[in-house]
């Protein structure tokens, strides 16, 4: 019998980093893709996608710990699993799988796993893994998925339990695989590139690939009869935009147990709000009083397809989610992969596939000279930063919509000559947006990036960083945000940036202002301040001069508002001179031309103590950060709504 000393051994030579690394406390899951289709080429393994809970599993000196993909820690709903886990022989190691519950058939049953947590009876709850990022004192999530497979597979045939089994892969031909998926009325499968490694949040190297269309939905209220004092007819479902509002989705029939449709009713109780939390809630109906409810509860329904207007077709209700936060709740993205190049490109879908002499093509466009070193210190590779703006597309796109770009090209790598660049020039850019001349009279048209394709399409053209304009069209003489660089001394020391950043906050705290920080990816911070559009350009700008001047004289020690080397030895300059018309800001996600590849990255207030430096996320580490983080940084940005008073004037001394 294999010992845990053996299990040791055998996991050191598959691969990973220095054995005895310490277990970390949390590992964020690997989410897969909704794919149109299954890849034309690459080395895949399928597996049935479980209709159950996805669950992460700690386990250390015995002592097991489940944790929900939510985050959530239930290991004393599911004592019996979590002992049946603290069996396995292993000192320490992390487990990726799905809990379920299965049908006299051997089919996982979702009503069944939502019953029996109803009940608390989850004694017969079975535990399906299929990955392990961690085992024995070593990371595994760089080593390959065909290798950390086998070292899964070797431990839990060491276990005797029926509670956990290992999900079993395939290498057939995936359209007959999801044929026979959708027959035995399985949710679909799960394709995985074997010679992937393991990255926290969504990625392509993971795809799903449904029977039907499924997914979470927030309830933002519900239906009932006219005049009715209680029941309830029908959920109305919302979907998150990519700015944090909520978007009405359709309704679907609340068909429930009694017993769980109470239960529903009474956490419904404690929602009901006044107003829809929708943008775009619903016209009343003669039949139906509609009642509001705040976006916290979410389930899973079925669907035959997305309407033009963003609605379900023929939703079919599956069951109450708990294990997932409702802010994590978008319509999931269809992507295509390895689609052959003569087919047209859905919109809104991403595309990778190798072309000719070893090009890549990724969401449409050829990647060139994809092994092209860019960072001499790092040896970073062209293809590090194309992939890069791939996964941050997401995050980026809703802080870059309508609002004009300069770019910063590094056709020789950052250490070369860079170039600076306002508009297209020669070289056609996929996917971008050209502004009508008009919005800049006298210039040629300005560029927005409002694209995935575009992203990438600069990228390719060898473009690092991504500077925004303080104003987004068509309204581009009325700034929407004005911005505070703190650019320090380099001999000071990193805890006084820390310091600086704080006192930053509390003063315009004490104006009245709502601000948001991100790090540069160079020296400093980056505080953000957005306005509604109120003010001309000359105004904000004074504005935002008349802040550093007052923090300049409240602690003259630390900052200056004075440009000049000289005016800022010892201190932090407040750089204010990026707030007038066509000045931009190194955008926020925005990768930067400096050694290490640092990131302009939004970080939450509460961060900042723990922020080492301002080039702390590196474009290896800034995709796999906002996928692994339960809620956005900037959360609320979008909404702020605030101008500059005449109150706020005086209180900086302006007159």
């Amino acid at each position: 019998m294999m010992t845990r000393q053996h299990m040791k051994r055998r996991s050191s030579s598959g691969g990973g980093r220095t054995a005895d690394e310490p277990l970390p406390e949390t590992i964020a899951p690997q989410l897969a893709t909704l794919a149109r289709r299954p890849p034309a080429s690459g080395d895949w393994l399928y597996e049935i996608k479980f209709d159950g809970y996805r669950l992460m599993c700690r386990v250390e000196q015995g002592t097991a710990k489940l944790i929900t993909r939510g985050g959530h820690d239930w290991t004393e709903k599911m004592r019996t699993l979590a002992t049946a886990i603290d069996g396995l022989r292993v000192e320490n190691a992390w487990l990726d799988g799905e809990v379920v519950v299965l049908t006299e058939s051997g089919v996982p049953d979702f009503n069944a796993l939502q019953n029996a947590f109803d009940r608390r009876s989850t004694a017969q709850l079975t535990f399906f893994a299929f990955d392990i990022p961690f085992l024995n004192g070593r990371d595994l999530r760089e080593v390959p998925l065909s290798q950390r497979r086998e070292l899964l597979g070797e431990l839990i045939a060491q276990t005797s339990s029926e509670r956990i089994r290992f999900s079993e892969s395939f290498t057939e031909d995936p359209q007959s695989l999801l044929a026979s998926a959708c027959r035995m009325r399985l949710e679909g499968i799960i394709g995985k590139r074997a010679d992937a490694p393991y990255r926290s949040g969504r990625s392509t190297d993971w795809i799903k690939l449904k029977c039907l269309q499924r997914q979470e939905f927030v309830v933002g209220g519900y239906t009932r009869v006219a005049g009715a004092k209680s029941g309830m007819r029908s959920l109305m479902l919302g979907v998150h935009e990519r700015d944090g509002s909520l978007r009405f989705a359709g309704t679907v029939k609340a068909e429930l147990k009694p017993r769980t449709l109470a239960d529903l009713e009474k956490k419904a109780v404690k929602l009901v709000r006044d107003d829809p939390p929708f943008y775009n809630p619903p016209p009343r109906e003669k039949d139906r009083d509609f009642v509001w409810l705040a976006p916290e509860l979410v389930v899973e329904a079925s669907f035959l397809e997305w309407t033009p207007s963003g609605e379900v077709r023929h939703p079919v209700f599956q069951g109450m989610r708990e294990d997932k936060p409702a802010t994590a709740v978008t319509e999931e993205t269809v992507v295509d992969i390895d689609e052959p190049e003569s087919l047209p490109q859905a919109k809104g879908t991403t595309r990778v596939s190798p072309g000719r002499a070893g090009t890549l093509v990724l969401a449409g466009v050829k990647v060139s000279n994809a092994e092209r070193i860019i960072d001499d210190v790092t040896r970073m590779k062209k293809i590090d930063l194309v992939r890069y703006y791939d996964e941050i597309a997401e995050f980026a796109l809703p802080y870059l919509k309508d609002r004009p770009v300069s770019l910063v090209r590094a056709p020789e790598g950052i250490h070369g000559e860079l170039f600076f660049q306002k508009h297209e020039e020669r070289s056609k850019i996929p996917g971008i947006t050209r502004l009508p001349v008009e919005m800049h009279p006298g210039h040629p048209p300005l560029l927005v990036v409002d694209r995935h394709e575009a992203l990438i399409g600069l990228a390719q053209m060898n473009v690092v960083e991504l500077h925004s304009w303080n104003a987004v069209q068509p309204d581009l003489d009325h700034p929407d945000r004005f911005i505070l660089d703190l650019d320090p001394d380099p001999e000071l020391s990193w805890q006084m940036m820390l310091d600086a950043a704080t006192l930053s906050k509390v003063l315009l705290d004490e104006i009245g202002l709502k601000s948001f920080i991100k790090t540069s990816g160079g020296k400093g911070f980056h505080i953000v301040v957005p306005l509604t559009r109120r003010q001309q350009w000359d105004e904000v700008k004074d504005f935002s001069h008349a802040v550093a001047r007052y923090m300049a004289k409240l602690m003259p020690e630390r900052f200056s508002a004075v440009l000049g080397p000289k005016n800022r030895v010892g201190k932090i300059f407040i750089d204010y001179l990026r707030n007038g018309k066509g000045a931009s800001t190194a955008a926020a996600f925005s990768a930067r031309a400096r050694a290490g590849m640092g990131v302009s990255m939004p970080i939450h207030w509460d961060e900042l103590k723990d922020v080492r430096d301002a080039y702390q996320w590196t474009i290896k580490k800034a995709a796999q950060r906002m996928h692994s983080l339960r809620a956005d940084p900037w959360e609320g940005y979008h909404r702020t709504r605030q101008g500059i008073s005449a109150a706020m004037r005086r209180a900086v001394g302006m007159k």
